[in-house]
């Protein structure tokens, strides 16, 4: 029996020549906003490295990368033609950075540098490869640490449920805002068990099922709203379980073995639970996300779009030009 023949390894995808130049001026353009944004920026790493509610976010621009890859043959049939009127959104976006920084708001300061970046992309690349780049575009925004807001009620929500099952468990207890007192002590719903990180986590984590494995927007709603019920409700249980265990352990035994539990088990659980349900109801695969280029092709207004194009070293020149200009404004 003869061998088997050995197919030779494909050779390795090469970059388009119609790519180089653009993502020459892209990766410049990029250097100089985030330079002239380092402020903004160097607070978001900050916060991802060395504030637990947003490790998850060190994942983001992985997700991002891997989201681009997916849609590299969409891309490949496609020449980037930069579009004059995204530096109207790059403008706005420098506005808001700056408007952030001197007002002294961080959420504005780094909404505002993360917008100036996805706006550059939309101006270099131009519309047809933005549609193709719609998702890690928008994915982008998560790069931005929020959830402080909302962390005051999220304490107040949980030590309802908590003291509702606390009754329901036949413990006597009490409520005064977020402090539970009971036989075994008092308990505080303080800010680290107000389940801010869990819900932050999972709403990024149901908004990239939802845009690579749904296709319906009912199906899509659905997972979505479990992503926000789900642990806004698990963190309830778990501050319960923490009051029930503590009325036989001692409240200290209970608090230390509920932040062990809760940071590594807990949220592993929950997680796979969520999605193992979620994975019954999948529709696509992840490379078909977003819109296919046929239907891009169909759209009147895409075309209408492109005539508005700029010459692409005057385009890198005009989102130079507005860096400057946001850079100087700092000094005035």
């Amino acid at each position: 029996m003869p061998p088997e023949a050995v197919l030779p390894a494909p050779a390795p995808a090469r970059l388009p020549a119609a790519w180089r130049a653009p993502l020459v001026s892209l990766a410049v353009g990029l250097l100089v906003l985030v330079a002239v944004t380092a402020r903004a920026w160097g607070a978001m790493v900050h916060q991802w490295w060395n504030i637990d509610t947003y490790s998850h976010l060190l994942l983001v621009p992985f997700i991002i990368a891997w989201l681009v890859v997916l849609k590299q043959r969409d891309l490949a049939q496609l020449a980037p033609q930069p579009f004059w009127p995204g530096l109207v959104a790059l403008a706005g976006a420098l506005a808001l950075w700056r408007a952030g920084e001197a007002l002294g708001i961080n959420l504005v300061a780094q909404a505002g540098a993360v917008g100036a970046v996805q706006a550059a992309v939309v101006t270099l690349l131009g519309v047809r490869a933005s549609l193709v780049l719609a998702l890690p575009l928008a994915f982008a925004a998560f790069l931005v640490p929020f959830g402080d807001e909302i962390i005051p009620p999220l304490q107040l929500v949980t030590a309802e449920i908590a003291i509702a099952l606390t009754h329901a468990s036949g413990v006597a207890a009490g409520i005064e805002g977020i402090h539970i007192q009971t036989p075994a002590g008092l308990f505080i719903v303080a800010e680290a068990c107000s389940g801010v990180k869990f819900l932050i986590a999972m709403v990024t984590l149901g908004v990239l099922v939802c845009a690579t494995r749904f296709r319906r927007w009912t199906t899509r709603a659905a997972f979505m709203a479990a992503c926000i019920l789900v642990p806004i409700l698990a963190n309830g249980v778990r501050a319960w379980a923490t009051i029930y265990v503590a009325q036989f352990v001692g409240a200290e035994k209970a608090t230390g073995f509920d932040h062990i539990v809760y940071g590594w088990v807990f949220f592993a659980i929950v997680l796979a639970v969520l999605l193992g349900v979620a994975w019954r109801f999948v529709e696509r695969e992840p490379e078909s996300h977003g819109w296919p280029l046929q239907a891009i092709d169909r759209w009147r207004w895409v075309a209408r779009a492109e005539a508005l194009r700029l010459a692409p070293t005057g385009a890198l020149l005009a989102v130079v030009a507005l860096a400057g200009v946001a850079a100087v404004s700092t000094l005035v």
